[in-house]
C-alpha cells in the first residue's frame, strides 16, 4: 500500500521557503546540509526558527560568494541578519530589504557590496544594530537613517560615502533623531561639509562619536557641549578649523578625545572639569600658546600627545599633575624651557626638536616605539604542527580562527605592557566561556597611521583540531555582533578575519570527525546503508509493532522478507560502482579530501538527489581489492561533543529528552526487531550521533554481536567496551546479554543530565549520583552535579523520573534492568509529563577497552583498571565507594 501526504503549509512558510531557496541559488558555499524544501522542518544548519518561520539567518565566515537576492523580503518574520566576513558576497543591498519590517540586527561587516545604502532601510523600525561597515558603499548616507528611533549601533566605516551628514528638517527625517543610539562609527568615508550644529542635541545619548578621516570642514560646533552622554570623540584626519568651542568642558564623561591632522588655531582649549579624560591627542593641529599647568592635573589622565603645533614658552608640568599620567609628547614645538621639580613627574617626556633641546637632556632623544607581544604557551612546551594547524597557548595542534582586532580609540600609550593583553585574553576567553573556544592568543600590536591600535587574534576550538560551522558562526558572531565587551582601555572595535575560505577552519577538511551510521563493502563495489537505526520506535513485542500502522511506524522502511535469514533489509539499498563513486567525489580529488586515517583517506561527495556522503577509500597497500565505505554525513558530531560545549550546539532538558528517546529506541530496535537480535557492546555518548535536526542515531558496530542461537541469553565473548560504560556483569563472567547495552545506555542517562565523563577525576559516575540522591528533595538533591547548561533555572519536569529510570538500568545484576522497549516506554511517559510529544524523530565513534578472560573483581570498585587501554580515558584512580 502505498500514501500520498499532502502537507498544508501557511501563506508564510511558503514566502519563507521561496526567499530562502532564492537566497541559497543567487549565492555559492551555503551550507552542505541546506537541502530540501523546508528550511524549518528540515536540515538546514544556521537558520533558526519560530513556529516554522524563519526568524535567524547567521553565516559568518561562510566562504559565501554571489548577491544578496532581492527575494529576501520574503521572510517577513526575519530578526537578525548577519552575513559579515564572506568578502566575496558583492552587487547592491537590495532595495527590498526595506520590507523587513521585524528586522533587530543588520551585520554586513566586511563583504563586498557596493553602491548606495537604499533609502528604505528607514523602514526598519525594530532595527537596533546596523553594521555595514567594511564595504564598498557609496553616495550619501541615508536621510532615513534618522527614522530608525530604536537603533543603538550606527556602524558605516570604511566605505566611500560621500555627502553631508543628514540632519532633520521639515520634510526629511536626519541623524539627530536617532535618541536612543549609542555609537555613530562613520569614519574613513568621503563625508564632506560642515559638522550641521543641528546634529547635537541635550536629548541625545550618544558615548562613541567617530568621525575620522573625512573630509568635514567648518568649526567644532558648540552644540557638541549638549551631548554630555559622550565618551569617546574622534574628528582627526579631516579639515576642521577654527578655536574649539569654549564649552567643551562640559563634557565630563569624556575619557577620549581625538583632534589631530585638522586645521584647529588658537591655544589648548580650557578642559578644566573633564575629569574623565584620560587621553588626548591634538598633534598636527596649528595649536598656539603655552601648554596650561592646569591640563596635567585632570585627575585620570594618562597620555597627552601634542606633537608637531607651534606651541611655545614654559613647560610646567608642576607637582599637582595626574598620578596616572604615563607620556606627555610635545615634539616638533617651540617649547623653550622646561624645569624639572623634585619630587616632580618623573615618567615619559617627549621634547625632541623643541629649541629647548639644543642642548642634549634625557627627554630630547627620539623615542623608541617599537613593541612586540605574543601570548604566551600555558605552561606547556609548543609542538610542531603539520598542515597549516598552528600550536595553540594549550600545546594542542589545531586550526585557529584568524584575523585582526582592530580597535578604535584605543587609550593605551604603552604597547609593550603586556598585563594590557593578558587582559584581553581574558576578556575573550569570558566572551567564548560558553561556546567550543579551547585558548586565544594575541599578537603583533601596533598602531597604524590613523592611531587605530591593531592585534592579531587566534581563536583555537575546542576538542577538535578545527570548528564546525556552528561553532565557527557562533565565534564570529560574538564579534561581529559586539557581544563581546572588551576592558575599557582599549574601546570600541571590531574584527576583520582572514581573508580565507570556510574549509579552512571547517572540520569537513580536517579530520575524521564525520558522523556515520553503518556501512558494508564488498570487492569492488559499496553498499550504501542510509538511516540505519534512524530511530524510531522499539516496542517490547514484535506483533504490537506489527500491529501499528504503516504511516506510523518508523521501520516501515525496512524490509524483512527481502534478506536472507529474516534480517530486515533497507529498501533502496543499492550498489555503487567505482566510476560513479568517481563522479561523486570530482574523481577523488583533493578538495573533496575530507580527512585521512588508518584506513585510508575520506573524501566529501554527494549523489544526484543532493543527499551528502562520506566515502572511506581504503589505502591500496591495506587491503586486498579497491574497497570502499559509504557512509550517511551526520554533520552536529557526537552527543559526548554536545554535552561538553565543543559542538556550539546547546541542550536543553527537551532536547536531552529527545536525544535519550531517539538513542533508546536504535537500540530496541537492535535488541527487539532485528532478526537475530544484535547486541551493541559499545553503547556510549561518542557513539551517539546527532543529525541536523539533533535527532541521535546510534553509530560505531565495530563491536556488535548478533544473538543467532535462540536457545540462549546470552553469549560468552571476549570482554570489550569502553570502561565507565562497561556492564560490571559482563567484565566479571565473560557473558554478555543484552542488558549489558542497558547498562551502558543507563550510564549515557547520567551523562546526559550531568555532562560528566562517566569517569571524571577518579570518581565513578553512577557512584556520584548514588551518594548524593535524596528523594526526599526537590531535583533528588542533584543541583551541584547537574548540568548548569540543562535550563537549572527551568522546570526540569520528569527529571526525577528520568534519575530513577537510569538508576535501574545501571543495576548490578542484569536481571533486575529493564529492557530497552521498557526504557522507551519509560522515556516516552516522561517526555510526555514534560510536554512533549514522543512521536518526533530522534538516534557518533570511539575506542574501546579490551581484556583476554574473566575477571573476579568488580570493574568499578577496585582502584585500579586492569583493561588494555586503547583511547577513551585516562588510566585513573577510582575513587572507593
Amino acid at each position: 500500500m502505498q500514501y500520498l501526504v499532502i502537507a498544508v503549509t501557511a501563506n508564510g512558510d511558503i514566502n519563507d521557503n521561496q526567499g530562502l531557496l532564492s537566497f541559497k541559488n543567487d549565492l555559492q558555499n551555503t551550507p552542505t546540509s541546506w537541502v530540501g524544501a523546508d528550511p524549518c522542518g528540515g536540515s538546514w544548519e544556521l537558520i533558526d526558527c519560530t513556529n516554522s518561520r524563519v526568524t535567524s539567518i547567521i553565516l559568518i565566515s561562510m566562504g559565501l560568494s554571489g548577491k544578496l537576492t532581492s527575494e529576501i523580503s520574503q521572510l517577513s518574520e526575519l530578526q537578525i541578519l548577519d552575513l559579515s566576513y564572506n568578502k566575496n558576497i558583492t552587487g547592491q543591498l537590495p532595495s527590498s530589504i526595506g520590507n523587513l519590517s521585524k528586522l533587530v540586527n543588520l551585520n554586513l561587516i566586511g563583504c563586498s557590496f557596493s553602491g548606495l545604502i537604499p533609502d528604505s532601510i528607514g523602514n526598519l523600525k525594530l532595527l537596533t544594530i546596523l553594521s555595514l561597515n567594511n564595504n564598498s558603499f557609496n553616495g550619501p548616507i541615508p536621510a532615513s537613517i534618522g527614522s530608525l528611533s530604536q537603533l543603538y549601533w550606527l556602524d558605516l566605516a570604511n566605505n566611500q560615502l560621500e555627502g553631508h551628514l543628514p540632519v532633520s528638517n521639515a520634510t526629511a527625517p536626519g541623524l539627530d533623531m536617532l535618541l536612543h543610539a549609542k555609537h555613530f562609527h562613520l569614519e574613513n568615508n568621503m563625508l564632506s561639509g560642515n559638522i550641521p550644529p543641528e546634529l547635537f542635541n541635550s536629548s541625545m545619548i550618544l558615548i562613541h562619536l567617530i568621525l575620522r578621516s573625512n573630509k568635514l570642514t567648518g568649526m567644532i560646533p558648540s552644540t557638541l557641549g549638549l551631548v554630555r552622554t559622550l565618551e569617546v570623540i574622534r574628528f582627526d584626519r579631516n579639515s576642521i578649523t577654527g578655536p574649539m568651542p569654549s564649552n567643551i568642558n562640559n563634557l565630563v564623561n569624556v575619557n577620549q578625545l581625538y583632534l589631530s591632522n585638522n586645521n584647529l588655531s588658537g591655544p589648548i582649549p580650557n578642559l578644566t572639569g573633564m575629569n574623565s579624560l584620560n587621553y588626548l591627542e591634538m598633534e598636527n593641529t596649528q595649536l598656539r600658546g603655552e601648554v596650561p599647568v592646569s591640563l596635567f592635573s585632570l585627575r585620570n589622565l594618562q597620555t597627552v600627545l601634542l606633537k608637531n603645533n607651534q606651541l611655545s614658552g614654559s613647560l610646567n608640568i608642576s607637582t599637582t599633575y595626574s598620578t596616572q599620567l604615563q607620556l606627555i609628547d610635545l615634539q616638533n614645538n617651540l617649547i623653550s624651557e622646561y624645569t624639572e621639580i623634585a619630587g616632580g613627574y618623573n615618567k615619559e617626556l617627549r621634547l625632541a626638536n623643541n629649541p629647548i633641546c639644543e642642548r642634549p637632556k634625557s627627554y630630547c632623544t627620539q623615542p623608541n616605539n617599537g613593541s612586540s607581544y605574543s601570548t604566551p604557551p600555558n605552561n606547556c612546551q609548543p609542538i610542531s604542527c603539520s598542515s597549516g594547524q598552528v600550536s595553540s597557548p594549550n600545546c594542542l595542534c589545531a586550526y585557529p580562527y584568524s584575523g585582526i582586532l582592530v580597535f578604535r580609540a584605543t587609550s593605551i600609550s604603552d604597547l609593550g605592557d603586556s598585563g594590557y593583553y593578558r587582559d584581553l585574553e581574558a576578556y575573550l576567553m569570558k566572551s567564548f566561556e560558553k561556546l567550543p573556544v579551547n585558548s586565544v592568543s594575541l599578537s603583533n600590536p601596533f598602531k597604524d597611521v590613523s592611531e587605530d591600535f591593531k592585534i592579531r587574534l587566534q581563536i583555537f576550538p575546542s576538542g577538535q583540531g578545527s570548528f564546525n560551522r556552528t561553532g565557527l558562526s557562533q565565534v564570529g558572531f560574538v564579534l561581529s555582533n559586539q557581544s563581546f565587551k572588551p576592558p575599557d582601555d582599549f574601546g570600541p572595535y571590531y574584527f576583520l578575519p582572514d581573508p580565507v575560505p570556510y574549509d579552512w577552519y571547517a572540520e569537513t577538511k580536517k579530520s575524521l570527525s564525520i558522523g556515520v551510521i553503518i556501512g558494508a563493502a564488498v570487492g569492488g563495489t559499496v553498499l550504501l546503508l542510509l538511516l540505519l537505526l534512524a530511530g524510531g520506535y522499539a516496542f517490547h513485542q514484535k506483533r504490537r509493532a506489527e500491529r501499528a500502522s504503516e504511516q506510523l511506524n518508523p521501520f516501515s522502511q525496512w524490509d524483512s522478507n527481502g534478506g536472507s535469514g529474516g534480517i530486515p533489509q533497507l529498501k533502496g539499498a543499492r550498489c555503487f560502482s567505482f566510476e560513479e563513486l568517481k563522479k561523486y567525489t570530482n574523481k577523488f580529488s583533493e578538495e573533496n579530501s575530507i580527512g585521512s586515517g588508518g584506513y585510508g583517506k575520506v573524501y566529501w561527495g554527494t549523489l544526484p538527489t543532493g543527499q551528502p556522503i562520506a566515502i572511506k577509500r581504503a589505502q591500496k597497500e591495506s587491503l586486498q581489492g579497491e574497497q570502499m565505505l559509504v557512509y550517511e554525513y551526520v554533520p552536529n558530531g557526537t552527543l559526548k561533543d554536545s554535552l561538553s560545549g565543543k559542538s556550539g550546539i546547546k541542550l536543553d532538558w527537551m532536547r536531552r529528552l529527545k536525544v535519550a528517546l531517539g538513542a533508546a529506541r536504535g537500540l530496541a530496535y537492535l535488541h527487539e526487531l532485528a532478526n537475530p537480535p544484535i547486541i551493541h557492546r559499545d553503547i556510549k555518548s561518542t557513539n551517539i550521533l546527532l543529525d541536523e535536526r539533533i535527532n541521535a542515531k546510534v553509530a560505531d558496530f565495530g563491536l556488535s554481536i548478533p544473538m543467532v542461537d535462540d536457545e540462549m541469553d546470552h553469549v560468552t565473548t571476549q570482554v570489550k567496551g569502553t570502561m565507565g560504560y562497561l556492564d560490571p556483569e559482563y567484565y566479571m563472567t565473560q557473558q554478555l546479554t543484552e542488558k549489558s547495552d542497558v547498562y551502558s545506555y543507563g550510564v549515557v542517562m547520567l551523562e546526559l543530565v550531568t555532562a560528566r565523563m562517566p569517569i571524571e577525576r577518579g570518581k565513578y559516575i553512577v557512584r556520584v549520583v548514588q551518594m548524593a540522591m535524596d528523594k526526599t528533595k526537590a531535583l533528588y538533591n542533584l543541583h551541584e552535579i547537574l548540568d548548569p547548561a540543562i535550563g537549572l533555572q527551568t522546570s526540569l519536569k520528569g527529571l526525577e523520573k528520568f534519575v530513577d529510570l537510569a538508576m535501574r538500568c545501571v543495576e548490578e545484576s542484569g536481571a533486575n534492568r529493564p529492557a530497552m522497549g521498557d526504557v522507551v516506554k519509560g522515556i516516552e511517559n516522561i517526555m510526555q509529563i514534560a510536554g512533549l510529544n514522543p512521536n518526533a524523530e530522534s538516534t557518533s565513534t570511539s575506542d574501546s577497552y579490551e581484556v583476554s578472560k574473566g575477571n573476579s573483581g568488580h570493574p568499578y570498585y577496585n582502584e585500579t583498571f586492569e583493561f588494555e587501554y586503547s583511547g577513551a580515558f585516562p588510566t585513573s584512580k577510582i575513587e572507593p565507594h
